[in-house]
């Protein structure tokens, strides 16, 4: 598998991930799809964004932006997105490890997670494993899909 910047080609791919994600309704706190128009713009604003190809193919994918603006702009945030198809073969791993390294490189030097969905165990194991440390809980700060509310947990990790 490559790690790699994203193509145009890429497109199409990327946002059935993205959208398989939102659509879930259970880690992303965006509500509203992407398509091909709404799709490009939003990859292209980011910092960076890359994505993982296996044979081929698009499987995952990450973007990479400030977490706020001036005396606050070398802290960023990251999402990342893996094909439900593929789930459990450590590409998300592989994302974040390939997103703290593009990080350092941009010259950021904290990366921060704003909403970690205190249920999404699979991705808070993975980040406190990357050495990632957990800010605290924000009681219900998240909106599932169906309504009820999630706490989230904040976590980051020095980049230096």
């Amino acid at each position: 598998m490559e790690i790699r910047k994203y193509t145009l080609q890429d497109l199409p791919d990327m946002i059935r991930i993205w959208n398989e994600i939102v659509e879930e309704g259970i880690a992303f706190p965006q509500e509203e799809l992407l398509d091909e128009t709404t799709g490009a713009a939003f990859f292209s604003s980011q910092s960076y964004t890359g994505v993982a190809e296996a044979d081929g193919r698009i499987v995952g994918l990450y973007i990479l932006h400030p977490n706020n603006v001036g005396r606050c702009v070398h802290i960023c945030n990251a999402s990342y997105a893996v094909s439900s198809e593929v789930r459990g073969q450590h590409i998300g791993e592989k994302l974040v490890l390939d997103c703290i390294g593009k990080g350092r490189e941009l010259g950021f030097r904290v990366l921060q997670f704003n909403a970690v969905v205190e249920t999404n165990t699979h991705a808070r194991h993975l980040y406190e494993r990357l050495g990632f440390t957990q800010l605290g809980t924000i009681p219900g700060g998240f909106r599932m899909k169906d309504g009820h509310y999630e706490n989230i947990c904040p976590y980051y990790r020095e980049l230096l």
